[in-house]
Formats: C-alpha cells, sequence, structure tokens
C-alpha cells in the first residue's frame, strides 16, 4: 500500500462519519436512544464488515474490482453507522461485527 491509499482510507472514513452524522440527526429527533434499533443501520453496517473483514475473497471473486475499492466502499458503510450521534449506531456496529466474523471463520475454514 502506497500513501495514496491511505490517503483515501482517511477521507473515505472522514466522508462516511459526517454523513452518519447528518443521517442520524436528520432521521432522529430525541436526544439518546436506549433500546431502539434501526434495522436499516444493521444491514448497513453488516455488508460493510462483511466486505471490510473479506475483501480478499472479494477480490478473488470478483477479480476486476480491487482491494482499495472494496475496502472504501467498506470503510464508508462502517463508519456510516459508527459516526451516527451517541447512543445510535453502536448495537448496531457490534451485530455487524460478530456476523462478519462469524462468515470470515466460516469461510476460511472451509477453504
Amino acid at each position: 500500500m502506497n500513501d495514496l491509499s491511505y490517503l483515501i482510507y482517511i477521507l473515505v472514513v472522514i466522508i462516511g462519519s459526517i454523513v452518519g452524522l447528518l443521517i442520524s440527526y436528520k432521521k432522529h429527533g430525541e436526544p439518546f436512544i436506549f433500546n431502539d434499533m434501526d434495522s436499516i443501520s444493521v444491514i448497513i453496517a453488516i455488508i460493510g464488515w462483511i466486505l471490510l473483514f473479506n475483501y480478499g475473497l472479494f477480490v478473488s471473486i470478483i477479480g476486476f474490482i480491487s482491494a482499495m475499492i472494496i475496502i472504501s466502499i467498506a470503510l464508508f458503510l462502517v463508519t456510516l453507522v459508527i459516526g451516527m450521534r451517541p447512543g445510535y449506531g453502536r448495537k448496531e456496529t457490534l451485530i455487524g461485527i460478530v456476523i462478519s466474523a462469524m462468515l470470515w471463520f466460516i469461510s476460511y475454514m472451509l477453504v
């Protein structure tokens, strides 16, 4: 990896955090949430963490998309959920990490 890829990753993380913060402010009016989970955020977190954990598998399956593009998309999706307001996105992120870690473990045990 070179310096350009790190710059792209940092920009994607910053943009994803800002977009996640703006979406959560627009979607939720209450200052803090305790027991509600957003199903769209869970899906976004699961897809993002699966792409981030298994980007090598996706690069070998798809072939024409580089790893830098897949990692950038994954970082954007992950920071979209992580960058939400305090109290939003923490459970969704944990669910995404657990499911993608299980998928990563299963995929590498079978290969």
